[in-house]
């Protein structure tokens, strides 16, 4: 699964927003599984012009207002007010034409995107094709240092430029300044899902060589988008005010503005109960006081996101844009087997998450399709005893007495594991993951001593920092089922640097040609769950639902499996 931007471009690793809990209590407005509302809780008040609007986050963002650019989950959902895509998904998580429609040649590997007419930019500039021909010859330009190539690689000709041997893309072709054609180096089920979708607006960045658009103001401090709202106004680190953009090409938003505004999680309760905050996504430990508050409803789905444990197995070679596996102290499968053996999933589940999540023992999230069923699926449940065993077998043995193994070499064995920072529940859940490998003599240690701004946590992932051999994270993983984005033997979200030819074969056949056979898919990927679920390349940990408590004034927020931000245009304030 490719990173998304929303909520999804985003990392998440992101973040534990997603860390969200389910009630039942008769106040909340209940969902069912597709993320739907029940149709008996949805307000008749008439929407009305007027009025603005808080965001809470907890994280504050990195204060990158381009997608293509962006790492972090909170500047992904500032994006969601003021970029727009080519396509939008929808509550069955299908892709469908946004602003522009697409048709596709007999052979699958050309596609023909058509542009509306009369889109704007903020700054007044019209929307044509070359935005985003701009937008995909940046990204693939050898002086791009963004994370989002992988969003290009698959165009025909798109590799030949990155690595310097052509000076555009041979895979587009623009036919006038509303109609563009894209041809892919080879047939692929998801060839659209996996292109990028997010313009740049060509005449705002003209000037800026690639190397410097990343940092530039345009990107940083004067933004440019499609959106509904346009940035106003930042304070770096509290809050971002964005505008009503008159001109938006849906139509002009309800909402005057919104404020997207950093709050400690701790005091979000009252922050809903004197009105400072309409919308937040919220975290388990929040959910009983809010739900007794009249003025709060809490929203609910289950989503695309899950929780895990990454392992270290290499580095990433940025040069090639390769995955170098030359870290063996994960070698062992059952060393690995006897890791995940060893964490008692479901009390940590009800300790840190109020129960409101459930284990995982796969990285497909049950929501899609190609789910495995748990029953062909290795359950890892609580058992310390079992852990001993495995170590033992394969030689992982205290010798000197001291309580904790020697690896099979006889050379002392630690593990360094790393987790970021966050409300008071990450403190608690990483000593409990290190107590829980402690106890079955795996001696493990909290990376730097301490836990880690969140930001910084990213920038060590992204560069394999030596302290993180073990780390925690969470994935969204946007619509598209494929996990190759994430797991794939050269991804760039592969953070563990696992590189596997069994993984990369059965990714391979997922998108393949013959991946058109809907059943066929499926078993592949089925096959590859299996093949995760015996490695353990990563531990999977649980699968997080989505909630949000959001104000009862604010009314047309539409909540699905990939987020809340579907038409907020059409957010207005029922007072």
């Amino acid at each position: 699964m490719k990173k998304s931007t929303v909520w999804s471009l985003v990392m998440m690793l992101v973040l534990a927003v997603f860390l969200a809990a389910c009630n039942n209590d008769s106040s909340t407005k209940e969902k069912d599984n597709s993320g739907k509302e029940d149709d008996s809780a949805t307000s008749t008040t008439e929407p009305k012009e007027g009025g603005v609007v808080t965001f809470a986050t907890d994280q504050a963002p990195e204060g990158v207002y381009d997608p293509a650019y962006a790492g972090s989950a909170v500047d992904a959902d500032i994006q969601g007010f003021t970029t727009e895509s080519i396509f939008t998904i929808n509550d069955e998580l299908e892709y469908i034409p946004n602003y522009a429609k697409w048709d596709i040649s007999e052979d699958r590997l050309t596609y023909t995107f058509t542009f509306e007419k009369g889109v704007k930019w903020h700054n007044g500039e019209e929307l044509t094709v070359d935005d985003w021909v701009f937008a995909l010859e940046t990204l693939a330009d050898p002086a791009y240092d963004g994370p989002r190539f992988n969003y290009v690689e698959d165009v025909k000709g798109a590799k030949a430029k990155k690595e310097g041997k052509a000076d555009s893309i041979e895979g587009i072709e623009v036919v006038d300044p509303y109609t563009v054609k894209i041809t892919f180096e080879k047939v692929k089920i998801n060839n659209l899902e996996n292109l990028w979708p997010n313009p740049m607006p060509k005449k705002h960045y003209e000037g800026i060589a690639v190397k410097d658009l990343g940092e530039s103001k345009q990107v940083r401090e004067n933004p440019v988008g499609l959106g509904p709202f346009k940035v106003k106004k930042v304070v770096a680190g509290e809050y971002s005010e964005l505008e009503r953009f008159d001109d938006y090409w849906k139509g002009k938003p309800l909402l005057d503005g919104i404020i997207v505004k950093v709050i400690d999680p701790s005091v979000a309760t009252g922050a809903f109960q004197n009105g400072e905050i309409d919308i937040m996504g919220i975290r388990p430990q929040s959910v009983k006081e809010l739900t007794a508050l009249e003025n709060v409803r809490i929203e609910e789905t289950n989503g695309v996101s899950y929780s895990y444990i990454g392992l270290r197995f290499g580095h990433r070679d940025k040069a090639t844009l390769t995955n170098v596996a030359d870290f063996d102290k994960f070698k062992s499968k059952e060393l690995r087997q006897a890791l995940l053996y060893a964490i008692n999933r479901p009390a940590m589940i009800d300790a840190f998450l109020e129960g409101k999540a459930t284990v995982a023992n796969t990285v497909i999230p049950r929501t899609f399709w190609i789910a495995a069923e748990e029953s062909e699926l290795n359950q890892y449940e609580f058992n310390q005893e079992k852990a001993k065993e495995l170590l033992k077998s394969a030689g992982y043995v205290d010798k000197d007495g001291d309580g904790f193994v020697e690896d099979p070499n006889g050379q002392p064995f630690k593990i360094s594991f790393g987790h970021y920072a966050g409300p008071a529940a990450f403190e608690g859940r990483s000593q409990a993951i290190i107590q829980s490998w402690n106890d079955i003599g795996v001696k493990t240690e909290l990376a730097t001593g301490s836990l880690i701004e969140f930001n910084l946590y990213n920038d060590m992932k992204d560069n394999d920092d030596a302290a993180l051999e073990a780390f925690f994270g969470s994935w969204s993983t946007g619509s598209d089922p494929d996990p190759s984005g994430l797991w794939g033997n050269n991804s760039e979200w592969n953070y563990g640097r696992w590189v596997d030819d069994t993984n990369q074969t059965l990714l391979d056949a997922g998108l393949s040609v013959e991946a058109f056979d809907k059943d066929m898919r499926k078993a592949t990927y089925v096959e590859w769950q299996k093949h995760f679920n015996e490695e353990l390349p990563a531990l999977p940990l649980w699968e997080n639902m989505d909630l949000y408590g959001i104000n009862n004034r604010l009314q047309g927020v539409h909540i699905n499996a990939v987020g809340f931000q579907t038409d907020v245009h059409k957010w207005y304030v029922a007072e």
